[in-house]
């Protein structure tokens, strides 16, 4: 790993809570001195995502592949036949920048960071008002089925019961007083 050991802030949440507006917001605060962590997933790219800047895409046999190398930090199947995962190399690739790493990752992953990485990682559950208010968040993104939406709403009531092992919950009600705390929560841990 490099010589420099950057700080790491984990941003997990239900779908529809606001963790992804939150990390582009905090990621445009250059005085924060933050770089993304690119999840690897074995799903295939949705709407307008691009290889190597919103995820690394690669086949199931070549996630399997890393997995067998040991090259994550950590993964998960987060949906049925979709793994995603937080290869070492990126977090070496942002270290070796002189930068703190941000992660948008689901609620099991965060934890696993939290728990190799329990100095260096403040881990942050972003939750939403309400199931009611995040139900209508999917809905607006208009990017999902149906099916998907029911599949993501019943993984967000189970996710919900993690927020208290994290080291603290941000409740998104107001997006600009949600961005104003996590600004100052990783401002305050750097």
């Amino acid at each position: 790993m490099s010589q420099f050991k950057g700080k790491m802030f984990v941003f997990s949440a239900p779908s529809g809570s606001g963790k992804t507006t939150i990390v582009h917001h905090l990621l445009s605060l250059k005085h924060l001195n933050l770089d993304f962590s690119i999840s690897a997933t074995s799903r295939p790219s949705r709407g307008k995502e691009i290889n190597e800047k919103d995820y690394y895409f690669m086949p199931l046999s070549e996630f399997e592949k890393h997995i067998k190398n040991d090259d994550f930090v950590e993964y998960e199947e987060v949906y049925k036949g979709a793994m995603y995962g937080t290869l070492k190399s990126e977090v070496e690739r942002i270290w070796k920048q002189g930068k703190h790493v941000i992660f948008d990752i689901d609620v099991i992953g965060g934890l696993r960071i939290k728990r190799q990485f329990p100095d260096t990682t403040l881990a942050i559950f972003v939750k939403p008002p309400s199931l009611k208010v995040m139900e209508q968040r999917l809905r607006d993104r208009n990017t999902d089925t149906e099916d998907k939406i029911l599949e993501r709403l019943a993984k967000a009531e189970k996710e919900i019961n993690y927020a208290a092992d994290f080291d603290t919950i941000l409740i998104n009600d107001h997006l600009e007083t949600a961005k104003t705390d996590a600004e100052n929560l990783v401002r305050n841990f750097q």
